[in-house]
């Protein structure tokens, strides 16, 4: 049976490469600071239930960013929102690096949690408005695991590079998780691949081509958004659900794991 990849063209491949970069980066972010929870525990003199707080308010602002992300690609388009939302996270990620006390990191913590909130959803409506429909089971099954080679790839730095940084200071405090954050800035390179490369959603396209569709500030006609809302809220309202049992799971498990190691 034929690779479905061979069936994409190059613009097709790029919006996918680029939906599955700035997901997996999205949880190379988050999962830097679950690595580095007992460091920046004994750098501030506190517990390490202190520490993970900040999950906590990183995860709770994700419907914020979403919500906020969501629109913003509605109206603007699908690709100029995941270049935004990708430099925002990038930008509170490497700002943590620098934070004097734990009260700072819980605010750039719940900042980042609004932009990772909106990572996915504009990521996945660029992918999916411009893979071919045929694949969509098998793309959407490849894209969600992003997430899983982000925690590999936050793994594996933490590994390779946190050692080293443990052995230098910055202004008298240990330099190891600081670096940690400053390396998870690199997603921002992302960004100009996404420029070059990455072509707008064709569905947004078409859609704002018709001057009927031009009404509402985001972009959506009010009687389609309330039509839909009434058709498809039964479906909406079990994956909400379903993704909230997904994610109690998962990071419910998983971010607490190194500091219990």
């Amino acid at each position: 049976m034929p690779s479905p990849f061979r069936s994409l063209n190059s613009h097709q491949r790029h919006a996918f490469a680029a939906c599955f970069l700035g997901w997996s980066l999205d949880a190379f972010d988050f999962f830097i600071l679950v690595f580095c929870v007992s460091s920046i525990a004994g750098d501030f003199h506190v517990k390490p239930s202190a520490v993970a707080e900040a999950l906590f308010l990183t995860l709770a602002f994700r419907p914020v960013g979403a919500f906020l992300f969501g629109a913003f690609a509605d109206k603007y388009g699908r690709r100029p929102a995941l270049m935004l939302n990708i430099a925002c996270y990038s930008v509170f990620e490497l700002s943590c690096a620098f934070v004097t006390s734990l009260h700072g990191l819980y605010i750039l913590r719940a900042l980042f949690g609004v932009a990772m909130g909106g990572e996915w959803g504009v990521g996945a409506a660029l992918a999916f408005e411009t893979l071919p429909r045929e694949g969509r089971g098998f793309f959407s099954g490849l894209l969600q695991e992003g997430y899983a080679v982000g925690y590999l790839v936050a793994a594996a730095a933490y590994a390779l590079l946190f050692p080293w940084f443990a052995q230098m200071t910055w202004h008298g405090h240990t330099f190891g998780w600081r670096g940690m954050f400053i390396v998870g800035a690199a997603p921002a390179l992302l960004v100009f691949y996404i420029g070059l490369k990455v072509e707008e959603s064709p569905v947004w396209r078409e859609r704002n081509n018709r001057p009927e569709a031009l009404v509402e500030s985001t972009g959506i006609p009010k009687a389609g958004v309330l039509k839909g809302i009434r058709q498809y809220a039964p479906t909406f309202l079990f994956l909400i659900l379903l993704m909230t049992g997904f994610n109690a799971l998962s990071h419910g498990t998983q971010d607490l794991y190194p500091t219990f190691l």
